[in-house]
């Protein structure tokens, strides 16, 4: 009998296993698991290849293909009918997690409607301390802030893959299916790349809307064992101090840092003021 007419006869059970999968969104190689797993139950012939296999599912049921033309690592991924965009980015690296502009909407402190997907992908390197001058500084905050390249355009979204320090996935929760870091790390996270969060301004808010629910002393926790060479403690002492409703308590846990260098609130800018309390260029009329 012919692979085709197999197929076919096997369609209801092959729909019903997919139907009750605990997931609905799978790679090449997990489909490839399923065939063999249930060959000799769905009765086809050895002859019938995974490609066959998944062709014959994307003409006759409800399996959709999905391409991501990654620049590092183009990926290709099947799911089981619509599925949202999050869920199948989160299958690219199950153990990624989504930060910056995607985290600030998953924990709607952004008002805004991301054109971008932020999905973090650690690297094995442990970055963190080393020495500083103010020249040094000031020549890296005059440029451009790196961003990744690992970009592409998913429907009408882009999905960029960030490559972040390792941090042992530090304040990284799970919800709904999804990794996201928590409100304290994404904070963190938009001060130090506010290029991945729609810029100061939007940082601003995210740090006004979350005034009832964030914890600075989580906050500084995190940012002590981040243990960055740049000092964002004085741009997070400053967007703090910014909103008018942290307390003393709260401001001094930042200025316990060492404010050693002046510092800019983010690269590239224009023209700047000078906070003096925190040692730090803001935009002008920030």
């Amino acid at each position: 009998m012919p692979p085709r007419s197999r197929l076919s006869i096997a369609k209801p059970d092959i729909v019903k296993l997919f139907e009750e999968a605990p997931n609905r969104v799978f790679s090449h190689t997990e489909l490839a698991q399923h065939l063999s797993d249930n060959r000799e139950y769905w009765r086809l012939a050895q002859a019938t290849s995974t490609n066959e296999f998944i062709q014959f599912l994307l003409k006759n049921t409800k399996l959709q293909f999905h391409n991501f033309k990654l620049p590092h690592r183009p990926t290709k991924r099947y799911t089981w009918g619509d599925v949202e965009t999050l869920e199948i980015v989160q299958s690219l690296r199950p153990e990624g997690y989504f930060t910056h502009f995607t985290a600030l909407q998953l924990h709607n402190l952004t008002e805004q409607i991301p054109k971008t997907v932020y999905l973090n992908f650690e690297q094995r390197a442990t970055g963190g301390g080393g020495s500083l001058t103010q020249a040094n500084i000031n020549r890296a905050f005059a440029n451009k802030c790196r961003v990744s390249k690992n970009v592409t355009t998913f429907h009408d979204q882009r999905i960029c893959i960030v490559n972040g320090q390792n941090t042992g996935n530090l304040g990284v929760i799970s919800r709904d299916g999804l990794r996201l870091t928590d409100t304290e790390r994404t904070l963190i996270d938009v001060v130090v790349r506010p290029v991945y969060a729609g810029g100061a301004f939007e940082v601003a808010r995210a740090f006004e809307v979350v005034r009832p629910t964030l914890s600075v002393n989580r906050l500084v926790a995190y940012l002590r064992r981040l243990n960055y060479t740049y000092p964002y403690h004085q741009a997070i002492g400053y967007y703090l101090d910014r909103t008018k409703t942290y307390s003393t308590t709260q401001l001094d846990l930042l200025r316990q840092f060492d404010i050693e260098f002046d510092f800019y609130l983010a690269h590239e800018m224009k023209e700047t003021e000078y906070v003096k309390e925190w040692r730090l260029f803001v935009p002008k009329g920030f």
